[in-house]
């Protein structure tokens, strides 16, 4: 027998980098809310500077939810699956933004208006045969707010690049205007990313230090970076990363009108009478709790978001909640960060200490923010360099063909080479295809009984084609920089990712979209849905800002039409 709660306003499912960013504005704006997390609460003394502890056991992704429905994967549907030894993201309270990298990036105007504006420029033959693109319903300049107010929020350290219009050289100038400079300076650079944008100078390019969401200084009291390594899947033990778990959490809990609940693992939805949102269904330790809510905001992740609408079936809704049109789970895309580069020099990098989020980054050949007409191909991408490498990490390096893979003259190249060694990190534009989607598994199960997430993707010709001419571009940084080998890394298959969007899209279409403008389900209206499930196109960078930006939005939006979503 279920346990009936009490009712709450609003619901949000999930409390990772968007839920954690919602909760503040509904809470401060007097609703009764309720977060329910399939995790625990973590802190700093949970969070050990160890390899091994993090790099190679996984720890602590790996006794989490998710890793007991991890997706299966297969290229195309006539292709056989397979599975993922490990889920990329974790449960906790703060989620993924525990342990990310938090490099904190804008998507470029362009992003919003790839159709519009690929076809002005260059034509509607241009956009790739099959692909399911739409411009998004807002652009820009109607998220920028939200943008600024989750960089003040959280805390971001950067340098603007446009300012009102006013473009400053000491960041990045591609980008889109902004209303003032970040909260902090960003975080410092080191040799090597010095040496690395005094070589991009010298090619013509415009190198700037990313956007971090770390305290590059004392923020909120709390500390600054220690610079101190580890930093890659390894939470903060001086809470100096700017997750949700020590930033809007907090402080909405600190209104009396936000309650978490963890350990709280969501199975349904369920709706009333008229088809909309009634309530949620969670088990802890095996018993079964229902709790009622006015409106709920799903909020656990692209894969689990459309899992939970997939599996909530009821009358109104035999194929799933919001799918009436067959929506749920199309137009998905995981980002092509895959494709890296990885150059030898012949001296030391000095690169043992740092963070992967403290580097240099150039834009020149990301979006399009270059002449496409002579290439085949639309969108690019962001070419990032930075500090950050481990013991064991370095042991597995490439040996560029210059020595065995095993035995003493293997150890010899490494012992010489470990800190020559580096490895660049390439986002660039992913679009959505009719041929790409998520479904439910006809036969892999998770322990409940309940089916995983089946992804059907793959990279196509326009991806490719991208990943080509930016490791040329990463080739010919490297090379001005003193490099004397380089490899190229293959770019790989869309297999699950920190890095997914689509599956539940926002548009102004219903026969096209989950949600519209605002993330609120076409066909059921007090039922919202946030992060990167609702983005139509990746950019060329992290999604983490632009989730955050939208959930606040939604939750703005909330706010402001309460008597006619929540009543």
């Amino acid at each position: 027998m279920a346990t009936q709660l009490n009712g709450a306003d609003v619901v949000i499912v999930g409390l990772g980098a968007a839920g954690g960013i919602a909760a503040l504005p509904l809470a401060e704006a007097g609703l009764d809310v309720v977060g329910l997390e399939a995790g625990t609460r973590l802190t700093r003394r949970d969070f050990a500077p160890d390899e091994i502890r993090n790099n190679v056991r996984d720890w602590p992704q790996a006794v989490q939810k998710t890793n007991q429905e991890v997706p299966t994967q297969r290229p195309n549907a006539g292709a056989p699956t397979t599975r993922a030894s490990s889920h990329p993201m974790m449960n906790g309270v703060g989620g993924t933004t525990l342990h990310y990298w938090a490099q904190s990036w804008r998507l470029n105007p362009w992003d919003f208006k790839v159709v519009n504006e690929t076809v002005r420029r260059y034509g509607r033959s241009r956009l790739p045969a099959g692909t399911t693109i739409e411009d998004w319903p807002l652009d820009y300049e109607e998220l920028e707010p939200y943008y600024d107010k989750v960089e003040w929020e959280t805390g971001v350290a950067g340098r603007a690049g446009n300012i009102k219009g006013a473009l400053s050289p000491a960041g990045n100038v591609f980008e889109g205007p902004r209303q003032r400079d970040y909260p902090m300076p960003p975080l410092r650079g080191t040799g090597f990313t010095d040496l690395m944008a005094a070589a991009a100078r010298s090619l013509g390019w415009q190198p700037f230090a990313g956007p971090a969401q770390i305290n590059s200084r004392s923020f909120q009291e709390r500390s600054a970076c220690l610079y101190h390594g580890f930093c890659n899947r390894g939470g903060c033990h001086v809470d100096a990363k700017n997750g949700t778990a020590v930033t809007t959490i907090p402080r909405a809990e600190q209104t009396g009108r936000f309650r978490v609940v963890t350990r709280a693992h969501v199975t349904a939805i369920d709706v009333d009478a008229r088809g909309r949102v009634a309530a949620v269904r969670y088990l802890t330790d095996g018993r079964e709790f229902v709790q009622p809510a006015r409106a709920v905001l799903l909020a656990a992740y692209t894969y689990e978001n459309v899992r939970l609408l997939l599996l909530s079936k009821s009358r109104a809704f035999p194929s799933g909640l919001s799918n009436k049109h067959s929506q749920v789970g199309r137009h998905y895309l995981s980002h092509a960060q895959g494709g890296g580069v990885t150059a030898l020099f012949p001296f030391n990098l000095n690169t043992w200490y740092g963070l992967p989020a403290q580097g240099t980054a150039v834009d020149d050949f990301a979006d399009d923010n270059f002449d496409h007409g002579s290439l085949d191909f639309i969108g690019g991408g962001n070419l990032w360099v930075y500090s950050e490498r481990r013991p064991i990490g370095a042991a597995n390096m490439t040996t560029f063909g210059r020595a065995p893979n095993w035995g003493s003259a293997w150890k010899a190249f490494v012992k010489e080479n470990a800190d020559r060694v580096n490895t660049s990190y390439l986002q660039k534009t992913t679009l959505p295809y009719e041929s790409n989607y998520l479904d439910l598994d006809p036969e892999v199960k998770d322990p409940l009984g309940f089916p995983v997430i089946r992804i059907t993707a793959d990279y196509q010709e326009n991806e490719r084609r991208i990943n080509t001419y930016i490791q040329d571009r990463m080739e010919q940084w490297y090379r001005a920089a003193g490099a004397i080998a380089v490899q190229r890394n293959p770019l790989g298959t869309m297999g699950p990712s920190t890095h997914t969007y689509g599956g539940t899209r926002m548009g102004d279409n219903p026969e096209t979209n989950v949600v519209n403008r605002w993330g609120f389900s076409h066909e059921v209206p007090n039922l919202g849905v946030l992060g990167g499930s609702v983005m139509g196109t990746s950019g060329a960078r992290n999604p983490t800002l632009t989730l955050q930006a939208l959930a606040w939005r939604t939750a703005d939006h909330l706010v402001k039409n309460w008597k006619s979503i929540g009543e």
